[in-house]
């Protein structure tokens, strides 16, 4: 490796380090968030018991700074203010509190090397201080503990650095030696070991939730996209019938009247072309559509269920072992093939339920005719022993809700006082008008 490339690397290195380290940042969110770990929002109580073991070490450091470091009383105590506060300004901001109790370590070290008088020995020893003694260092443990929780691990392992370094260098200055330094540094790194790792724990988790959120998410997109295609091939298959009766119908107009014109011929010829045409492109879309149809060809291309089918459908249900009633209200008449078929799914899909998710019960099915609508409503009554669960997710409710909005009906489900589930489904009749433009 060159020279150069060795001195970009350095410089590169202590810009991240002051870009992680000179900042008074209020939160470190979590990686792929911007999320707050969820402890935090404990820490209007974890306030008070930080506080009071501020106090102690106040108490404790002070005397410390009085009786080893020979500081004066207003110093002893501004000193040691400032490295107990930190261990309660951590939880606001974590690496300022860091900087406060490292800085006020080395400050009282170096007004006790100014202020002392050099001893013979150990060589260049101005007391017996050693910064990592009794309180000092719990102050540190903890202010690198609640630092690891807070931040990345980069910047925590560059912070456990530093202070690995700085206390060394302070015993050096005070006392000449720093007395066993395993016990306190070992110290200091479990306690960053701890917090980092608690907070990949956090981090683990919250990108757990937002996967299975996308996940869930992901899956109800799907089962939408399959819920409307599945629509979308029923309605061709009406909508091609149509077009194949306007088709049949314009060739065979001008054989019912006597000597037609030549005007009426070549108009009913272009309706036919027409359907046929449409007719033709339609059938193209529905065999893309049917391509990945799972059900067999015999299934896929029969006739489209109507309200005539639906005393096949209940007695279906019935061989399955549920019990079903049917009643029909009002006079029935000729309806929209695409309302009756959305009408006969809507049943189907409730009855579906029903089975899945109330064994045992009965259900009950009305159909009511009125002028300007169809009313479907399919109530059960509550599941007479426990209900299996159900692996995946169903089309039911999302498929009702499709089929009615896309008639301009209403929808309505829920569970019925005596504990079942009920659906009702009011489909209009007649479609609204609709609008010109100009």
């Amino acid at each position: 490796m060159k020279r150069g490339e060795r001195a970009g690397r350095v410089v590169a290195a202590l810009r991240a380090l002051r870009a992680d380290l000179w900042t008074t940042a209020l939160d470190d969110p979590l990686p792929g968030t911007a999320q707050r770990p969820r402890w935090l929002d404990w820490r209007p109580a974890i306030v008070v018991p930080l506080a009071v073991c501020a106090l102690v070490l106040l108490a404790g450091l002070t005397n410390r700074y009085l009786s080893d470091y020979g500081l004066g009383m207003p110093l002893a105590f501004l000193l040691a203010s400032v490295s107990s506060a930190a261990l309660v300004v951590v939880l606001f901001r974590p690496v300022l509190a860091w900087w406060a109790s490292t800085v006020s370590m080395a400050a009282a070290t170096v007004v006790a090397a100014v202020s002392a008088t050099p001893r013979p020995f150990p060589p260049f020893a101005l007391t017996d201080a050693q910064p990592w003694a009794g309180p000092q260092l719990t102050l540190q443990a903890g202010v690198l503990f609640l630092l690891a929780l807070r931040v990345r691990p980069r910047i925590a392992a560059e912070t456990l650095a530093l202070t690995v370094l700085a206390g060394p260098a302070c015993g050096l200055v005070t006392a000449g030696h720093l007395d066993n330094p395993v016990v306190p540094i070992t110290v200091l790194a479990v306690s960053v070991l701890v917090g980092t790792l608690l907070r990949g724990r956090q981090v683990a988790r919250t990108e757990l939730v937002a996967q299975e959120e996308l996940t869930a998410e992901e899956r109800a997109r799907r089962t939408l996209l399959e819920e409307r295609q599945r629509i979308a091939r029923e309605l061709h298959d009406v909508v091609a019938h149509h077009m194949s009766v306007i088709s049949i119908q314009a060739q065979v107009a001008p054989h019912l009247a006597d000597n037609p014109s030549d005007e009426l011929k070549d108009n009913l010829t272009g309706i036919r072309q027409n359907a046929v045409d449409a007719l033709t492109e339609l059938r193209r879309v529905l065999g893309v559509l049917r391509a990945e149809d799972p059900l067999p060809a015999s299934a896929r291309h029969a006739p489209q269920p109507t309200l005539d089918h639906l005393d096949d459908l209940i007695a279906n249900v019935r061989a399955a072992g549920l019990t079903v009633t049917a009643h029909a209200t009002g006079d029935p008449r000729q309806l929209p093939p695409g309302l009756e078929l959305s009408a006969f799914r809507i049943v189907q899909e409730a009855l579906s339920n029903a089975m899945r998710h109330a064994p045992g019960a009965r259900v009950r099915v009305d159909i009511g005719h009125h002028p300007t609508s169809l009313t479907v409503r399919i109530a059960n009554t509550a599941p007479d022993r426990p209900v299996p669960p159900s692996p995946g997710t169903g089309h039911g409710l999302l498929g009702m809700r499709e089929r009615t909005a896309m008639l301009g009906g209403d929808l309505a489900t829920g569970p019925s006082p005596d504990g079942g589930y009920e659906v009702t489904a009011v489909l209009p009749t007649t479609p609204p008008a609709a609008e010109v433009p100009l």
